[in-house]
């Protein structure tokens, strides 16, 4: 039945629409989905909070906090576990993923499974955020849309961005930030033809969420201080600062998963996750959540509100006191999040690396103000200065300075501020860069050859696979065989390349047949010598998992056409040659060029 009623679209759409308004009517059907997800996710994160909040009581509220991130997680855990049975963390990084070696290919059950589990998590406390998981599912939405109507792996990509896109800007209000996302951190080439169906699907999400939501913005902003142009030298040093905060984040956040991944165990990284987090969310309760309330007081200046609850409270008032507080949170924030997601829960660093950027950017001008660096009688603004900080930790963290630009202003109303982010923005992506070439996202895939780029080159390479280069009709020698059972091997094969292994199929060398020609015709050498005598030891050797762009330099480096591929064991696979290399380095290129 269903597919019938797929044939039946089909039939009209081809005489009827033409590709392109086909794919652009696909996306406002995600951008719709996606925005609609986005306000869902709202909801279920705000009533379980609300839910929460209401059995705390107002005097003895912080040892509840203890328990209740550690409650979401668990829940989270244990959904993902028996229900969903499939990893959903790190979001964007399984896009990245899908986008680069699935063919834009997502499961069914990833248009709500991590919408279900980063509520709990997020609702009970978690110190993370829901755009990743807003991100893959309106990604998820936009592929399986594209998956009922049979469409090509480019345009899948397409709708894999348009879902993102669309649940970036209904999550954020945000359209444009939204757009530029994709561009910037799902890493797709904007055309003529694509940069529609993604301004189609932002659209929609945004304008989803503003009727459900109405038309407030994220963070209430008042810009009650003027930016003086006088003030650019500290905007300047601001974004350096903004760029070492954000390798820092970084930093913090792929060590911790690096120390998680090492346990083995889901009982102890749960214990060791939930511990953590409750005593850091404990000594620091702005922690608690995703921080927007925390972010919010900053930009208006009430700074003595971000002390609620907290021990530090009797500090509120004393200049080392508050930056001692503020500096704590913005250093802790990454540590709590990784162990969030270490433990077992679900969410993003998109509101992290916001909460990071606004403590980090308080804490520039409020130290410049405190200690006198700056005329008392026109001190820097502690608000703008926190909204730039956003601006510039994003940028550094995620490698998209337009973005975090973008975002910032529109879901703060910051837009009096533009230039100021731009600078903050881009000298923060600049430091930020200067050390590393990847963003949070994309660096999870860069360290195992996963990554698609702009660069059709690199793109290329981390398509192509070893299993389809590699080339296996090649005639295995023993390095006790004579000469003249070698000669016979020789004339039944059509290979000039003769791989020598051992008894139990270790490559101990290799035979070329121009090696031996010399000696190929002579009778009486041909009981007296062995393959082990003539045998040479390959120099380079490539491992059956290695990624293709190491696998090129391997070849640069050794000069050789063929490199012998073998297991971490050393047990011979087969060859690699140049040639196969090129010839299907055309292919996935073609391939590769989208919708025109």
């Amino acid at each position: 039945m269903t597919s019938n009623w797929i044939h039946r679209i089909h039939t009209w759409r081809e005489h009827n629409l033409s590709e392109r308004n086909f794919v652009s009517l696909l996306a406002l059907l995600v951008g719709v989905a996606a925005g609609l997800a986005a306000v869902l996710l709202k909801f279920l994160i705000g009533s379980i909070a609300q839910l929460v909040e209401s059995t705390v009581s107002a005097t003895q509220g912080n040892w509840q906090y203890l328990v209740f991130p550690a409650i979401g997680i668990l829940l989270s855990a244990l959904y993902v576990r028996y229900m969903v049975r499939d990893n959903i963390s790190h979001g964007v990084t399984r896009v990245l993923y899908a986008i680069a070696l699935k063919k834009s290919r997502l499961k069914v059950k990833n248009m709500y499974a991590s919408l279900i589990a980063s509520s709990m998590t997020i609702g009970f406390g978690g110190s993370v955020g829901a755009e990743g998981p807003i991100v893959f599912t309106g990604a998820a939405i936009g592929s399986n849309l594209g998956q009922v109507f049979k469409l090509s792996p480019q345009t899948l990509m397409l709708l894999v961005g348009c879902g993102a896109a669309a649940g970036i800007a209904g999550i954020f209000k945000a359209p444009i930030a939204g757009v530029l996302f994709t561009i910037e951190v799902l890493m797709l080439d904007l055309t003529a033809a694509r940069a529609m169906p993604l301004i189609l699907a932002s659209v929609c999400g945004a304008t989803v969420s503003y009727i459900f939501t109405g038309y407030n913005v994220e963070f209430f902003f008042s810009q009650s201080e003027p930016f003086y142009a006088s003030r650019i030298p500290f905007v300047v040093l601001l974004g350096v600062f903004c760029g070492f905060v954000s390798l820092y984040f970084m930093g913090t956040v792929s060590a911790m998963e690096d120390m998680f991944k090492r346990i083995s165990s889901g009982r102890v990284r749960y214990v060791i996750g939930a511990l953590t987090l409750s005593v850091l969310i404990f000594m620091l309760p702005p922690l608690y959540g995703e921080g927007y309330g925390a972010i919010t007081h900053l930009l208006n200046g009430e700074v003595a509100e971000v002390f609620d609850n907290s021990l530090f409270y009797g500090y509120r008032d004393t200049m080392w006191g508050v930056l001692l507080f503020i500096l704590m949170l913005c250093a802790m924030k990454g540590f709590a999040t990784a162990a969030t997601n270490g433990a077992g829960g679900v969410g993003g660093t998109f509101a992290p690396s916001l909460y990071v950027g606004c403590m980090a950017g308080f804490f520039f001008a409020y130290l410049f103000n405190q200690t006198g660096i700056v005329d008392a009688s026109m001190p820097l603004s502690i608000k703008n200065f926190a909204l730039m900080g956003m601006a510039g930790v994003m940028a550094g963290v995620m490698h998209a300075p337009l973005m975090a630009i973008f975002l910032t202003a529109e879901m703060t109303g910051g837009y009096d501020l533009f230039l100021p982010l731009l600078i903050v923005a881009a000298i923060s992506y600049g430091t930020s860069r200067i050390f590393t070439p990847y963003g949070i996202y994309a660096r999870r895939l860069a360290k195992r050859g996963q990554l698609l780029t702009h660069e059709k080159d690199q793109s290329v390479l981390t398509l192509l696979t070893m299993d389809s280069v590699i080339e296996t009709d090649f005639v295995s020698v023993s390095p006790d065989m004579n000469l003249k059972q070698m000669v016979k091997v020789i004339a039944q094969s059509n290979r000039n390349l003769f791989p020598v292994t051992d008894d139990d199929t270790v490559l101990v060398g290799v035979v070329q047949l121009d090696d031996i020609r010399n000696i190929m015709f002579r009778p009486d050498l041909y009981h007296r010598i062995k393959v082990n005598d003539f045998m040479t030891v390959p120099s380079h050797k490539v491992l059956v998992d290695m990624p293709m762009e190491q696998v090129m330099k391997i070849f640069e480096d050794s000069g050789a056409w063929n490199l012998p591929v073998v297991d971490h064991e050393g047990h011979y696979v087969g060859f690699v040659s140049k040639s196969k290399i090129f010839n299907n380095y055309r292919q996935v290129l073609q391939r590769l060029d989208l919708i025109n």
